[in-house]
């Protein structure tokens, strides 16, 4: 398949969107904050039809939209009234909306909606890979640069502020991060399934990792096997890019999930009372397998 370049092209861009999604995605997991993706990609879907009306590049629209919906949602969950998920819930159903009276009013223009929606390999030109590659770069290094400070303000923010960490600056970058995510990994699994992407893997790892950092790792892992294992999978079986992609992690995630539960399930009936007493002890000390 790679005797393609467009092939080629997905399959780069596909890699970045399966490293930098299940790196932001842990910060948003422990948040809590998982409905945030699919809000600013709803938002984004506005930007795509904005740009086709407006006859402008629509990775730009795009990126535009999200990080100014991100600067919203951020700036209302941090007043005094409003919660967070009423907040991401108004921006979700007003970014919606103004999407489809978008697309209504760019009727005619070349735009392809279900590719957005669902994600396409024919969508990434040469420039988008280099937009998409320049901004997976970009939010990698500001992972690294603050990650110990989203590390904070996702366990304690309260904690994290006391301490004296700028958490209203820190949450202001952090929403900016999952905006830019967002607006990069659409192109290859869609805007209806970038928040999979970036919460299936961070799941699947938090099943088997004993530490922040390993689950960190493991989630990166298996965002980029998922990509490439649905990538392959999409060409060769020619079904739609994103759905290959996101069925790949959740099948890694069903199975992680059931050899868990087969496993202690095993453990429960070895530590039954009529269990050997050897094993038992092995088990109580971790000396068993």
């Amino acid at each position: 398949m790679f005797e393609y370049e467009f092939m080629v092209r997905a399959m780069l861009a596909g890699l970045v969107a399966g490293i930098i999604c299940p790196a932001v995605g842990v910060f948003v997991v422990m948040r809590r904050y998982s409905f945030m993706a699919d809000t600013l990609a709803h938002v984004s879907l506005a930007g795509v039809a904005a740009g086709a009306l407006l006859g402008v590049y629509p990775a730009v629209t795009t990126l535009g939209f999200a990080m100014a919906a991100a600067t919203v949602i951020e700036k209302l969950r941090s007043g005094p009234r409003l919660y967070g998920e009423a907040v991401l819930a108004l921006m979700m159903s007003g970014g919606l909306a103004l999407a489809v009276v978008l697309i209504s009013l760019s009727r005619g223009m070349s735009i392809d909606i279900f590719g957005y929606l669902f994600g396409s390999v024919l969508t990434v030109g040469p420039g988008d890979l280099w937009l998409i590659a320049g901004l997976g770069c970009a939010v990698l290094a500001v992972i690294i640069l603050f990650y110990k400070e989203l590390y904070y303000i996702s366990f304690d923010e309260e904690a994290a502020r006391v301490a004296g960490l700028p958490v209203d600056r820190l949450n202001f970058i952090f929403v900016l991060l999952v905006a830019v995510t967002v607006a990069v990994s659409m192109r290859i699994v869609g805007t209806l399934l970038v928040s999979a992407l970036m919460v299936i893997p961070v799941l699947t790892a938090l099943l088997v990792a004993g530490s922040f950092r390993s689950a960190f790792i493991t989630a990166v892992f298996l965002g980029v096997v998922s990509v490439a294992l649905g990538l392959t999978g999409s060409y060769y079986l020619g079904i739609a890019a994103g759905g290959a992609v996101v069925l790949t992690a959740l099948v890694f995630f069903v199975l992680t999930l059931s050899g868990k539960q087969l496993r202690q399930a095993w453990q429960r009936r070895l530590l039954a009372p009529g269990a050997p007493k050897k094993v038992k002890e092995e088990l109580v000390t971790g000396d068993g397998s």
